[in-house]
């Protein structure tokens, strides 16, 4: 078994994230399983993911607040407990319009970057 408690996981800075904080639970520099990444992202209100390929087969789940995502030239505004699956290489970007953060939860799915921690 391998426990990270949220106060203990691995904070990092997603490449192309503005407003975003990010903490990694399991997998890579978190430990754990590999081939696989579990991590939250809160969204202030305003902040945003540029619009950039995914790097891994990626799944959202919102946990709180509320995000609006871009992919395929089509928009979707994801509320608390709807998940999204996106292919690796799916353009993609998130924004938070709303006036209150937004929690996000990350699953990363045969996550072993090339040349290190991504």
């Amino acid at each position: 078994m391998h426990l990270t408690r949220f106060e203990d996981a691995v904070p990092y800075a997603p490449p192309g994230h503005h407003g975003v904080t990010a903490v990694r639970l399991q997998g890579l520099d978190a430990g754990g399983p590999d081939g696989c990444v579990v991590s939250i992202s809160t969204y202030a209100p305003d902040s945003f993911v540029d619009l950039l390929p995914t790097a891994f087969e990626t799944i959202y789940v919102v946990l709180d607040g509320e995000l609006v995502i871009y992919a395929h030239g089509k928009v979707a505004t994801l509320r608390r407990d709807d998940s999204v699956h996106l292919d690796r290489g799916e353009v993609r970007s998130i924004r938070n319009v709303q006036s209150s953060s937004a929690t996000l939860l990350v699953v990363l799915l045969s996550a072993k970057p090339a040349g290190g921690v991504n």
